[in-house]
Order: structure tokens, then sequence, then C-alpha cells
């Protein structure tokens, strides 16, 4: 193994221009850690937030973006067991991810799928820690439910859809195109709602409300949320695409019994992500395994393209996960 990878940083805060190719020393594993040969990239929002300036890393984080990642383990730090060298794994970073190695702690892999290639696995991590913790830990989603996901054909949404059908909740989505639209009832959605057509809140009330949910939009949507809740409904909040700051009437709070909550996933400390590692291990894995739930693919580009990438993401014209080539 060289001393030395190429990886994509970020020169300056911009568009995806700024991405350029750079020589950088491989990573060393610190206790706990593994360095991964990475295979494949997963291409995320909080990488173009960050290269943007708006969304900086962890101050012991790497300052390459990237957040997920597939491919062999190369070097294992102390105290690290139950991982070996060789395995093919898929795993959360806290940066990094851009690049031909990338160290993170061995606690946040999880083994490749069985029939899984790691193209598809590079897709997995981010979204399905960040639909878990939110939808499942954080929001509580029982089945029977009335479950509401915007963005539903994004990464997030795809993922949330799928998981929230496969654990017997009744599913609806927001999308922009009749395109999308389908995509989302194809992987489980009862209906999903053009929200340039139609007004979810009209939607959801007309079903009862919704007993939940997940929300990367922000802005206005956030008191129609609060309008299209059931009683004892509960809003997760894991983004702000159209800002953090709006006028809400809080009564509906109180007269609807309604919660408010939110999480970020890369400001959690290493033994949350672990724990999220773990339920994800028992209770997903298994159908992910089986092909009951598998990532919807949009596009891949090669690591120096990670421009193009960017651009494609920001476009919003992709239906799933985006991948960086990185050593297929």
């Amino acid at each position: 193994m060289s001393d030395t990878m190429t990886a994509m940083e970020i020169t300056k805060p911009g568009g995806p221009e700024v991405l350029q190719p750079a020589i950088r020393p491989v990573p060393l594993p610190a206790h706990g850690q593994v360095v991964i040969k990475v295979a494949y990239a997963g291409v995320n929002r909080p990488d173009a937030l960050q290269r943007a300036g708006m969304y900086a890393p962890p101050p012991t984080a790497s300052d390459l973006p990237g957040l997920e990642a597939s491919g062999e383990v190369v070097a294992l730090g102390e105290g690290v067991s139950g991982i070996d060298l060789g395995d093919q794994v898929c795993a959360l970073l806290p940066g990094g991810g851009y690049a031909e190695y990338v160290a993170t702690p061995a606690a946040h892999c999880l083994p490749v799928p069985d029939g899984m290639g790691l193209k598809e696995a590079a897709c997995l991590p981010e979204t399905f820690f960040t639909v878990w913790s939110n939808v499942f830990m954080r929001g509580g989603l029982k089945a029977g439910e009335r479950f509401l996901v915007h963005g539903g054909s994004s990464g997030i949404g795809t993922t949330a859809i799928q998981l929230a059908h496969a654990f017997g909740a009744r599913v609806f989505a927001t999308a922009g195109t009749d395109k999308k639209c389908a995509a989302c009832m194809d992987l489980g959605a009862e209906a999903a709602i053009n929200y340039r057509d139609m007004d979810f809140v009209d939607v959801l009330e007309a079903e009862g409300g919704a007993d939940l949910i997940l929300d990367m939009v922000g802005g206005d949507y956030i008191p129609r949320n609060l309008k299209a809740l059931a009683p004892d409904g509960r809003l997760v909040q894991i983004a702000f695409l159209q800002g953090p700051k709006v006028e809400v009437n809080f009564a509906m709070l109180m007269t609807k019994r309604l919660t408010m909550t939110g999480s970020t996933l890369r400001p959690q400390n290493d033994l949350a992500k672990a724990r999220i590692a773990q339920e994800l291990r028992e209770a997903v894995w298994p159908l992910l395994s089986a092909g009951c739930v598998a990532p919807v693919m949009d596009s891949s580009y090669p690591l120096a393209e990670a421009a193009a990438a960017h651009a494609r993401m920001e476009g919003s014209g992709h239906i799933g996960k985006i991948v960086l080539e990185v050593a297929p």
C-alpha cells in the first residue's frame, strides 16, 4: 500500500467546480478504527453543503467530503475486533470518502449484504443510518401508522419509503414530478403527491392526518406539516432546504398534542452511531440480504468527476443515490 493517495478536495467554498484532485497521505487507523480501500463513495447533500462552506466538518474529522463508502479493510487499529483484514464492508464515515483510502471507526462498518455488490453497498450507510435513527428510533414509527416523507425520490426518501413499508406502515410521499411520484409508488408508497399539483395537507387530512412526518424541506413546510399531522402526531426534521426560520402558531402543538423533534447525524458521537449500526445490523440487514429492501441507484461518476456528480445532485433531477467510482 502506497503512502499517498488521490483524493478530491474542496479548494475553496463554492460551486461544484471547486472540487479538485489532490495527493494526500494515506490515513492511519487510530484506536478502534479501520482503514478502507475505497471502491465506491456515496454522494450526499451534506457534501454539497460542506463544499459551499455551509457545513463545517467536526474538528477531528477529515476536511475531505464523503460520509459513506464501500470497499476492503486494509488496516486495523488497536482495539478492533469483529473485523478482519480483507473484509468487504460499507461504512458511515466522519468525512474523507472522496479518496482512495479512508479511516473510520470499526463500529460504524457493516458487512456488504448477501447478494449485493460494492456499488450498491456504498449507497447504504448515510441514508439507512439517517432514516433508521430518525423514523424508527426517534420517531417511533409503528405498523399501521400513517407516515409521510417529503422528497420521496431522494436517497433519504427512497430508503424511508421502503423501510416504513417493510415494517407495516401506510406510506405517503411528496415529489416534484409525475415520474418521481411513480417511483415512490413502485417502492411501496400508497399515495405519492406531486407538490406542484396537489397540497399534501389536504391529502393527509382526508386520511385522518399523518402520525409521523419526516421532513428535510423546512421553511413554509413546517406550519403545513403541523396542520397535516394527526392528533398525537410527530414531526421529525432532518434538514432545511428552504431555510430553518419561519413563523409558526404553536397553539396547534397543544391542541393536537404534537411532538416536534429532529437531529443531524454527523455531529453525534461515535457511541451513538455505533448503536444505530447495531440496530441496523439486527433489524434491517436481514431485509437487505433477502432482497426485500434495496438502494435505488441513480448514477455513478468516476472520482475525478465529483463536480459532475454534485451538479447532478443539486439539479434535483435524480431519483435515488449517486456514487463515485474510486477503485471498482
